[in-house]
């Protein structure tokens, strides 16, 4: 078999394995598009060296910012919170291995390859730990307005263990609408929402 031939199904097969993982957690660049990234980045490099370029890192260069447009399709942000960075990233790595395939470092790509599976299978539960002590979420407070703010919350919210990174409030006719970003450990979070729940004064809370 011919080396290129070899080298592309070793991009196919390591774009694959990603692109697995990332499928599995139901991630918008999965199985597909990471063997297309490993792939075409593999081929280009090929090419290339083939045709020869006078400056290969022009052609890596090309081709990262080519896949910019990849990147900037799967990232999403929701108020407070930012998602999509890991597969976005997820992306230029694969086309980097892609790349390194291409111009014959097989055993380079291949330990690549293997600390990115590490970081996006193993560290995740380090991740999750961290976020279980350290977590930020977002929460909405409609109340009947009755001549004051939802400064009380504020001091609730400290009882809780809970530390106040942004806070809005706004009245309208007969409402007043409070929103908060609060950090604090999964825990504490899961009394405070139990309260809130179960507090008459709340009209609408979301979290």
């Amino acid at each position: 078999m011919p080396a290129d031939l070899y080298h592309l199904l070793i991009a196919l097969g390591i774009g694959a394995v990603i692109g697995a993982e990332r499928e599995y957690r139901s991630k918008s660049a999965g199985l597909r598009t990471m063997i297309m990234v490993s792939l075409s980045s593999c081929l280009f490099t090929i090419l290339s060296l083939k045709i020869g370029v006078e400056n290969p890192d022009r052609l890596a260069a090309n081709i990262l910012t080519g896949l910019g447009f990849l990147g900037a399709g799967v990232i999403f942000k929701d108020e407070n919170r930012i998602s999509g960075i890991t597969t976005a990233t997820t992306i230029w790595m694969t086309a980097a291995i892609g790349m390194a395939v291409g111009a014959g470092y097989i055993v380079l790509s291949l330990f690549a390859a293997f600390i990115v599976l590490i970081v996006l299978i193993l560290l995740i539960y380090v991740q999750e730990r961290i976020e279980d002590l350290h977590q930020a979420r977002t929460y909405r407070i409609v109340c009947a307005y009755q001549q004051e703010t939802l400064d009380k919350y504020e001091e609730l919210f400290k009882e809780y263990g809970m530390q106040v990174i942004r806070n809005t409030q706004h009245k309208t006719e007969h409402k007043i609408t409070g929103r908060w970003v609060l950090i604090g450990p999964a825990a504490n979070h899961r009394r405070l929402t139990e309260y809130l729940l179960n507090d008459q004064n709340i009209a609408e809370l979301s979290f």
